[in-house]
């Protein structure tokens, strides 16, 4: 048989095909470019990190590390403070190393937190089966990890401060990280590790953070609820184990926490009203509205609808490799009823020991923050899906959507300034005051005066006044004295 000429086998070329080769070919180079102002911004957000001095509850966690270690403060949080046995191992990872390990703080929860966003939409990409270019799933993590950490009304408390963080900041990016390994796994093997997998990394949620397990368990079980429309049929039952495995650890943990001695004697100390109590239950549905109208006008959060948009465009995917729309706004529907369902629950399981505080407690917003932004990133990628994909020009949309993010990083970048002018002055009084403390201890004092150096709405000694001691008695310790007294307001 004659063998046919190579060139008479070749697809023909189509008018779109030029297009779709110089999108693949200049996507990395628009997805580099741009990630690199939130990269900056992480970078320099964590250099800002070297400021961070103890305060608030870290008093109290600095000096039961050093003397008791791991078991002295896992005893303490679940026997005294609240039963996060978890929570515990998290303190005693980052205060055994003191001063230090507060000031390096910022630089592990950026780099994790940015890690985990990128290997989880990287994975999550790759299970949709879009032809994604190399560099947008970083570009896309970047720019939701610079607004879910550095997007708060109140950084320091948010990012910076460690004992805030590894409550309400970190539990989000590791309960997304268990998602990981769930789309990852193939054979029969590895699926019965990930349920395993998945049902410990529950338990750890549930014994780590009460509110972001409440969040993982309300976007389970919706994901259970629409996984006969979402979920494809291959690997439908496995995925629903996995939900049904991982609110399972997560009730499980949550049990071992609310029965705790911990979490009963913070009930008597700071619960003043029931968290069922109808006045509860409307005082927190009034401050959860303001809490949500606070987030749709932040025009910050604009940053990852435009994520969302770019990602759909420089992508560029066939029409066959879409899912359905009826789907994706199935999906999208279920997202913000997950996301208002579980941010009210939040609230309500907060408002006893925070009461009307819960409105301006920023850091209690991040175990549904993470949901909010990933949500306004699917809703972008839903608005580049409507954009008339037959118009070749794409131009106008990308460059909006890169301007957005260059514009919502400036943003982020001037409060971090200001921010940064703020912790230096309170480094400074603090070092100074240090420095005073332990030399007075040294030379055998046993009560010194302490003034009180507040930021950003931290808790010090003698607050409210003079009238709250807490946590002077911790400060104390901390320098081996009998006891801190209010040193006099300078004129």
């Amino acid at each position: 048989m004659e063998r046919v000429p190579e060139k008479s086998v070749q697809p023909r070329r189509t008018g779109n095909t030029p297009t779709t080769r110089t999108a693949g070919r200049w996507t990395p180079l628009w997805a580099g470019l741009l990630a690199l102002p939130p990269v900056a911004l992480l970078a320099t957000a964590a250099w800002v990190g070297r400021l961070v001095r103890p305060g608030g509850d870290d008093w109290c966690f600095l000096p039961q590390v050093a003397d008791g270690g791991l078991s002295a403060i896992v005893d303490k949080f679940y026997s005294v403070d609240n039963g996060r046995v978890a929570n515990a191992v998290f303190v005693w990872a980052y205060a055994r190393f003191g001063v230090a390990g507060q000031q390096w703080f910022g630089l592990f929860t950026g780099v994790l937190v940015l890690a985990l966003l990128w290997a989880f939409l990287a994975t999550v990409l790759g299970g949709t089966r879009m032809r994604v270019p190399r560099g947008a799933p970083f570009l896309v993590a970047s720019i939701v990890t610079v607004l879910f950490l550095l997007g708060s009304p109140n950084t320091y408390k948010t990012f910076y401060w460690p004992a805030a963080s590894v409550s309400h900041t970190l539990p989000p990016a590791l309960a997304c990280a268990a998602v990981i390994p769930v789309l990852r796994a193939t054979s029969r093997r590895s699926r019965v590790l990930v349920l395993l997998l998945v049902f410990v990394m529950g338990l750890m949620l549930g014994t780590l953070s009460e509110e972001t397990g409440v969040v993982a368990v309300v976007v389970l079980a919706t994901a259970l609820l629409i996984s006969g429309r979402v979920f494809p049929e291959a690997r439908r039952h496995f995925l629903r184990f996995c939900c049904a495995g991982g609110i399972a650890g997560i009730v499980i943990g949550g049990v071992i926490l609310f029965t705790s001695p911990g979490a009963q004697h913070r009930r008597e100390r700071h619960y003043t009203v029931s968290a069922l109590a109808p006045e509860t239950l409307l005082a927190s549905l009034r401050g959860f509205a303001h809490i949500v109208i606070t987030c749709l006008t932040t025009w910050q959060y604009l940053g990852a609808v435009a994520a969302g948009v770019l990602l759909c465009l420089l992508a560029r995917p066939p029409r066959d490799c879409l899912a359905p729309v009826k789907n994706q706004l199935l999906c999208a529907g279920a997202g913000a009823v997950a996301l208002l369902v579980s941010g009210y629950l939040c609230t309500v399981i907060t408002y006893p020991a925070f009461g009307p505080t819960v409105v301006t407690s920023t850091r209690l917003w991040n175990d549904y923050l993470l949901l909010y932004i990933l949500f306004l990133v699917f809703v972008g990628t839903l608005i580049a899906r409507a954009w008339p994909h037959r118009m070749l020009w794409t131009g106008p949309a990308v460059a909006a959507g890169a301007g957005m993010c260059v514009l919502v990083c400036l943003s982020l970048g001037t409060s971090l300034t200001g921010l940064e002018t703020d912790m230096a002055v309170r480094a400074g009084k603090w070092d100074r005051q240090d420095t005073r403390l332990r030399g007075g201890a040294t030379a055998g004092a046993k009560s010194l005066p302490y003034e009180r150096m507040p930021l950003r709405e931290m808790t010090e000694p003698f607050g409210a006044g003079g009238r709250i001691a807490w946590p002077a008695v911790c400060v104390a310790d901390y320098y081996g004295l009998d006891s801190v007294t209010r040193a006099a307001r300078r004129p």
